[in-house]
């Protein structure tokens, strides 16, 4: 079962979002969500490829969307330098953060989605209190020299990423920091299924996994093209496989233990695969390209 691969193009489908910027499974895997350069972020059936809700949140696009751990709301986060609350149920805005110098690039909720953590264009990373009264953020964390690019959440860990060429692992319950300087600039960081280890994706066309207590380097990925844009890399439900977008219209799949290329799936030739999630528990994964979301199983 969990050296099964995703090989096969389910389906695909156009969101009519112009540009979808990134693309998240919910928490069960049974919804995912869109975020477009249109504005807007979408909910849809995995399933069955229906919309179910269109929500309006930001004055401009929006680059990154999470929902909550019981599906009841979603965060979002744009280049109008906003962060978004928004109920799934109703549609309505439960809180906007307006506290950011620069485009927000990346947002999470924390696992009892209590609190929603953002990272900028400015290079910082606000935490804030869903159930404060107060729009201001309780922390701001400033340590990053370039933009957030890119941040996971798990129980106490906070993983970021920057341009700044490094990887910063935040302690929250000991209150310490450990950072790893990477080099090139910093596209996409998660944390393994074991929380043992974390990738980091390189604008050098390079995957690598860390040791997160050791910050020794376990293995190194390549092959794919990554030099220009923000794309997303991730780890399958297994923790078998590494995946990652790429420049050349495909996803690249390699085998996490020995690091050769298992598969590639390919979208478009000329369209970049920016965004990529995996099903939380299964052997599925959800990409976009240009336009359009594509559904992959295994065959």
């Amino acid at each position: 079962m969990s050296n099964e691969i995703v090989d096969k193009l389910e389906r695909s489908f156009d969101c009519k979002q112009k540009a979808v910027r990134a693309v998240r499974f919910n928490a069960d895997g049974n919804y995912c969500l869109t975020a477009g350069s249109d504005k807007s972020v979408k909910l849809w059936s995995v399933q069955t490829a229906v919309l179910l809700k269109t929500y309006i949140g930001h004055g401009a696009e929006v680059l990154d969307v999470e929902g909550s751990f019981d599906n009841s709301l979603i965060c979002s986060c744009g280049l109008d330098k906003s962060v978004a609350v928004l109920d799934v149920a109703s549609g309505q805005i439960v809180r906007k953060y307006r506290g950011h110098a620069g485009a927000v690039n990346c947002v999470q909720f924390n696992e009892e989605a209590t609190v929603v953590l953002s990272g900028s264009l400015d290079g910082t990373v606000r935490i804030w209190d869903i159930k404060a009264r107060k729009p201001d953020p309780f922390q701001v964390l400033d340590e990053a020299k370039d933009s957030v690019t890119s941040l996971k959440v798990l129980t106490h860990e906070l993983l970021v990423g920057s341009a700044d060429g490094r990887v910063r692992r935040y302690d929250i319950r000991m209150g310490k920091l450990f950072s790893d300087y990477i080099g090139k600039s910093v596209t996409s960081v998660s944390f393994t299924r074991d929380g043992q280890c974390f990738l980091v994706s390189t604008l050098d066309s390079t995957l690598k996994l860390i040791d997160k207590n050791t910050g020794e380097m376990l293995n190194e990925y390549t092959g794919h093209s990554n030099k220009e844009y923000k794309i997303d890399s991730c780890i399958s439900s297994s923790d078998r496989q590494i995946l990652s977008g790429s420049e050349d219209g495909f996803v690249y799949i390699w085998d996490l233990i020995d690091g050769k290329i298992l598969g590639k799936l390919l979208h478009k030739s000329d369209g970049v695969v920016h965004s990529l999630s995996y099903h939380p528990t299964k052997c599925c994964l959800v990409t976009a390209c240009e336009n359009k979301v594509y559904i992959w199983m295994p065959s």
